[in-house]
């Protein structure tokens, strides 16, 4: 292997230092799918990530059939038999958790300029001398529905701006970015907003990404890591973010809460007020019942994220999968997307508690460089930090969803476009992955794919 891509690596796992040396990632990859069987499905179809896990006893699986028909029941605005399934908008993005997460997977890009965004939205702020606030007239997140009598804030147009990268071997790819312009807008211009377009994730194995003690993520952003890579912890009121985009939540109870507020309007004892800013008149005008989505309701569908199980690894004994692991760690991806995870004693279920996982990510924050900057700061992260995503199940995502469309706003079609979109502190392992030969690009994505 040549010399410029030998490394090595350190973990911090529970407060101590595991060293990975060359073929660890093959060995973390096996550890975790021979020592916890339990915590993941074989199956590879379209239900892949709507498995939960085994050895759950009766009582357990009725709370997670009372979950998952929430998670895919569509919300009424206007009283029904069930009232305790109104409380819709009265604005909102979709009317159900599935419609974003098409079978717990990821949202669909437009693959077409003004196609309708489907598991996509456009969070809004607006910048204060004491840092980003949510727009005066329009909140945290544009809103293209509104129940009858009160009107959507608008619309979002989205195309694509292509651009071409020459590889080191003259490969040409066609890379892509969204430009997204806000119309029909019945409160006025969004001149002064700060916008981010945003992507749906799929949600396996969320509850062992929740179940990551505070002290293990302290541990990892103060290791000393190559290429100028410094992981940071988004330092939330809640305590130590570590799910969504830009690790801006820390729980999954938080995440559906605000979810079910975000998109869909639905209060609770986590958000008491429906998306309705003093300017909008109509919505304010409309009233609910307090709370839209009860404590039990809520718990629910939290627990549902929780214990859904993440699919195994799949082609371990292909070589392009092993060559792939090798050059995984070559280019030095793993500084970031770490193999290894252990979750402590807290979690939503006991078998979540004090395992260890294979999720390819440390859960922090991380400067990705301008080109992937959307300028809008999320409690401690800046506009050019995101948390490194977990590679898990990823080969899985265009069975389930159709399409790949990776990175937050899903303008990535492929784990290559991906990687060399890293800046930042990725550049240096993108830059590696561009001067490799076409037969090792492809082994790198098969590995990845493989997760």
């Amino acid at each position: 292997m040549n010399k410029r891509f030998e490394f090595s690596v350190t973990a911090v796992r529970l407060g101590r230092v595991l060293s990975l040396a060359t073929g660890a990632v093959l060995a973390v990859s096996a550890l975790a799918d021979d020592a916890v069987p339990a915590l993941t499905t074989p199956i590879t179809g379209t239900f892949a990530f709507q498995q939960t896990l085994p050895d759950l006893d009766e009582d357990m699986r009725q709370q997670l059939g009372f979950g998952r028909g929430l998670f895919n029941q569509l919300w009424n605005s206007a009283p029904a038999r069930d009232t305790t399934l109104d409380g819709l908008g009265p604005t909102y993005n979709q009317s159900s958790c599935a419609a974003c997460h098409l079978r717990n997977g990821r949202g669909t890009a437009p693959t077409r300029d003004g196609q309708r965004l489907r598991g996509m939205l456009v969070r809004l702020s607006v910048a204060t001398p004491e840092g980003s606030v949510p727009h005066p007239v329009y909140g945290d997140q544009l809103q293209e529905s509104a129940i009858l009598g009160v009107e959507p804030e608008g619309r979002v147009q989205l195309r694509w701006v292509e651009e071409a990268r020459v590889l080191d071997d003259g490969t040409r790819i066609a890379l892509r970015r969204p430009a997204i312009t806000l119309d029909q807008l019945k409160f006025g211009a969004l001149d002064d907003a700060e916008t981010s377009l945003r992507i749906a994730p799929q949600l396996v194995g969320m509850g062992l990404l929740e179940a990551v003690p505070a002290a293990t993520l302290e541990a990892l952003a103060a290791t000393p890591r190559p290429d100028g890579i410094s992981g940071q912890i988004n330092r939330l009121p809640q305590g130590s973010g570590r799910l969504g985009w830009k690790a801006n939540v820390t729980d999954l109870t938080q995440q559906s809460a605000a979810a079910f507020v975000g998109d869909m309007g639905l209060t609770s004892a986590w958000h008491e007020q429906e998306n309705c800013p003093p300017a909008q008149t109509a919505c304010t005008a409309v009233t609910f019942e307090f709370p839209d989505v009860s404590d039990e309701q809520m718990h629910a569908v939290a627990l549902y994220q929780a214990l859904l199980a993440v699919p195994a690894t799949r082609g371990q004994d292909d070589p392009a999968v092993q060559q792939g692991a090798a050059l995984f760690e070559a280019a030095g991806c793993q500084h970031c997307h770490l193999p290894q995870l252990e979750t402590g004693p807290q979690a939503l279920h006991p078998l979540l508690a004090n395992r260890q996982f294979a999720p390819y990510t440390d859960l922090l924050l991380h400067d990705m460089g301008e080109g992937l900057a959307d300028g809008r700061p999320d409690g401690q992260a800046n506009g050019r930090q995101w948390r490194t995503a977990p590679l898990w199940g990823l080969g899985l995502v265009p069975v389930v969803n159709e399409q790949l469309d990776l990175l937050h706003d899903g303008r990535a079609r492929s784990v290559l476009e991906a990687i060399l979109w890293h800046g930042g502190e990725g550049a240096a392992a993108a830059a590696r992955v561009a001067g490799m030969s076409a037969a090792e690009r492809a082994a790198l994505e098969a590995f990845v794919l493989s997760r």
